[in-house]
């Protein structure tokens, strides 16, 4: 069955899930346009991956003349949709639809659907990883990196399929998980989401169309989903043009924390990891066995028993793969010690919240450096949080001079850890300064607060720019 076939589809951005978009609309024999602003020379690599396919390009803009005969836009995960072709497309009637929504249409096997401001991909992976210590076959994708919406034909009804699922795909979805988890829900990509109910809406979605007899997972230590949890209502206010959510949990509800004892998933009893279901209490293994650090470390291996405990994973799979899982590069990744001085690369980590995390993972004198892009996000938390547990503050890149003087701004008394703050243009230079400033026992910490994008392509590829540095020291 090849729905698509003879159909003309419009895919806006030559990013990784673009280029699987027109892959298999491709191999269904659609009519495919790829258009993505930059030139054809920097293109190179995505071209080459689709050589020999029938797929025209329009490259170096987004004419709306490539409307005319289009009966379905596509976005890659990159691409805004307030862009005007966006807009003239929805002003058509034209639908829009992007990898995720499309994987949730054409999946042979049941979705399990990840979410959350912080902490999905080290989640989505711990998944996949206790699925197959059940002896379960998982395909492990979307927003963490491999789209698959081209992989399906390698799908049998009987495997799982889990989804990291941004923000960005979810505002276009209009179908949910058979398991759909909401890690938390905090202030993230104010840049492209015009206000917090705008991006809290977003993801909800994830919820908005499970039925009787899905399974929605749910943070209960977190201030939003964790009010969805005790509800079992959806309620999300208006905002800048955003009009106020509100839908019941139809799906069973499962909830994982540190605070709360869940009646159905997973919680921590007496400083073991503990599973509930229907009534039965089963433990998992001692906190203490979890190799990942900090406390936003352990809520995510929480959530990853209540969402493979749901999807039928026993209790013996979950602590198998947590006991041998050490977490997901440039989170937390220890990158070498020298002199004394122990080097971590936190590249993920692209919003103040996220810092604050990983600076309370840490019991030694540190090293902070921050910077990149900031995506509109408070800071205050953060400057708090600097003053008390940071030494050397190192800022970097394009919102660099920003940082340093929030931070600045929240002396206080003067009475916290913090002995000077060094502004510096990129991080090679940084990087150098705090291999100056640091004393052995120390830590020196790559937990930016802002995006790559300043100088980057992505957060991993400065986290591997970060490795190379030290290595190079």
């Amino acid at each position: 069955m090849r729905p698509w076939a003879g159909k003309s589809v419009l895919i806006l951005g030559l990013g990784r899930q673009g280029t699987a978009l027109a892959r298999f609309f491709a191999a269904q024999g659609a009519r495919v346009t790829v258009s993505d602003r930059q030139p054809a020379s920097a293109l190179v690599q995505a071209m080459a991956a689709l050589e020999g396919l029938p797929i025209r390009y329009a490259l170096g803009e987004h004419p709306e003349t490539l409307l005319d005969d289009c009966d379905l836009l596509c976005l890659s995960g990159g691409v805004p949709t307030d862009l005007p072709i966006v807009r003239a497309a929805q002003a058509r009637g034209i639908p829009l639809s992007n990898d995720a929504q499309l994987t949730l249409e054409y999946s042979p096997a049941p979705i399990i659907g990840i979410t959350g401001s912080a902490g999905k991909t080290t989640t989505t992976t711990l998944v996949g990883e206790i699925l197959r210590a059940a002896g379960m076959r998982a395909h492990v994708g979307g927003n963490i990196g491999v789209p698959l919406i081209d992989r399906l034909d390698d799908v049998a009804p009987t495997d799982w399929v889990v989804l990291e699922m941004s923000s960005f795909q979810l505002q276009l979805c209009t179908r949910s998980p058979h398991i759909a988890a909401v890690l938390n829900v905090t202030p993230n990509h104010l840049d492209r989401h015009p206000s917090m109910s705008h991006y809290t809406a977003a993801k909800a979605n994830i919820l908005r169309w499970q039925r009787p007899g899905d399974v929605a997972v749910l943070g209960t230590d977190d201030e939003v989903t964790g009010a969805w949890w005790q509800d079992g209502r959806v309620r999300v206010p208006e905002g800048r043009g955003q009009p106020a959510v509100e839908f019941p949990l139809l799906a069973s509800v499962v909830g994982f924390g540190g605070h709360h004892t869940v009646e159905n998933g997973a919680l921590i009893r007496d400083g073991t990891i503990v599973w509930r279901a229907e009534g039965h209490e089963y433990g998992i293994l001692p906190r203490k066995e979890i190799r990942l650090r900090g406390w936003h470390n352990v809520l995510n291996v929480l959530a990853a028993c209540a969402i493979a405990g749901a999807a039928g994973a026993p209790p013996k799979a979950m602590a198998k793969a947590i006991r041998s899982f050490r977490g997901v590069p440039h989170r937390l990744e220890e990158v070498r010690e020298r002199d004394g001085v122990l080097w971590v690369d936190d590249s993920i980590a692209t919003a103040p919240e996220r810092v604050v995390a990983a600076l309370r993972s840490f019991d030694r004198p540190i090293v902070l450096l921050a910077g990149g892009r900031d995506k509109k996000l408070p800071w205050g938390a953060f400057a708090r949080e600097v003053q008390q547990r940071v030494r050397q503050l190192i800022c970097f890149g394009e919102a660099g001079p920003m940082i340093a003087e929030k931070v600045r701004a929240a002396e206080g008394n003067g009475a916290g850890m913090l002995k000077s703050i060094t502004v510096c243009d990129d991080l090679a230079s940084a990087v150098q300064e705090a291999a100056r400033r640091a004393f052995p026992g120390e830590v020196v910490l790559l937990s930016p607060g802002g995006t790559s994008f300043d100088a980057y392509r992505d957060f991993a590829e400065r986290g591997d720019h970060f490795h190379r540095l030290v290595w190079d020291l």
